[in-house]
């Protein structure tokens, strides 16, 4: 059974490394804030912490990143690539954009293979195993480990799995924001909230009606700022960048920003200036 090294265990960090446990993995963990790694392996017999990156991924097989974004990653990976051993799986699932992948891959030594495999969903699939993984470059040997998480989607070459990963986030994310501002047009127009919810659920934006309401998944609007960000470097999107604006006035108030998407929802709702 291979040795798998989880660093990050965030929001979804914390909830994937559940179903590896589940499924009797030799685990090691690395979370920046120890006291989280720490909490999970009492919980987890067997579960072991490493002090850093490079500890965590010495003698490991299988190598999982899941962290906030592309500077995360990279202070990471100046700790782990010296120490990743041939013959290692480099599985890089943060949200990071083609470019970063292309990065990281540039760095790697020898007899090691990277994996993009960014991930459809949001805390509540993470802890049900039932993400959308998408997967990006030689997957094979890694594959039958991501499937833990959910269903495997081969997308390509390298890169191509973040690549896809901003398209479906960017479509998300501009989703909310147009129900948001659906429902301001509505507080103007004097209608009722449950009616013109309902109303907008009914039609195309159906699933999108429902994530900018949701109550019981996490993805912070800072990180909607980053994710956003990445795509309007790599395109001309002009509606994103209205988008963008949106969450990032969201995400300067401190009590909105860390927080769900959905909470940036009413933070658009009542927004004077947009």
């Amino acid at each position: 059974m291979e040795k798998i090294a989880f660093l990050g265990l965030g929001h979804m960090g914390e909830p994937m490394v559940r179903q590896l446990y589940a499924a009797e993995h030799l685990l090691t963990v690395w979370n920046r804030t120890p006291a989280k790694a720490e909490a999970l392996a009492a919980e987890a017999a067997g579960v072991t912490v490493a002090a850093s990156p490079a500890d965590a991924v010495r003698e490991a097989d299988v190598v999982i990143t899941m962290l906030a974004g592309p500077d995360a990653v990279r202070e990471v990976a100046d700790a782990v690539v010296p120490a990743l051993r041939p013959g290692a799986y480099w599985v890089e699932m943060s949200t990071v954009g083609p470019e970063v992948v292309k990065e990281l891959a540039g760095r790697l030594p020898g007899g090691v293979t990277l994996v993009d495999a960014p991930v459809m969903g949001s805390t509540d699939k993470a802890a049900e195993g039932r993400l959308g993984i998408l997967a990006g470059g030689d997957a094979a040997g890694v594959e039958h480990v991501l499937a833990h998480f959910g269903p495997v989607t081969r997308t390509g070459a390298l890169g191509s799995g973040a690549a896809l990963k901003l398209v479906v986030n960017t479509a998300v994310i501009g989703g909310v924001a147009l129900v948001a501002e659906a429902m301001k047009l509505a507080d103007a127009l004097g209608l009722d909230e449950d009616t013109a919810k309902g109303a907008l659920a009914a039609g195309p934006l159906g699933g999108a009606v429902a994530r900018a309401f949701a109550t019981d998944v996490h993805f912070g609007s800072d990180l909607a700022v980053k994710d956003v960000s990445l795509a309007t470097e790599a395109a001309q999107l002009p509606a994103m960048e209205a988008v963008l604006g949106h969450f990032e006035a969201a995400a300067a108030d401190p009590d909105v920003v860390h927080e769900d998407i959905a909470r940036a929802v009413t933070h658009i709702r009542t927004r004077r200036d947009s």
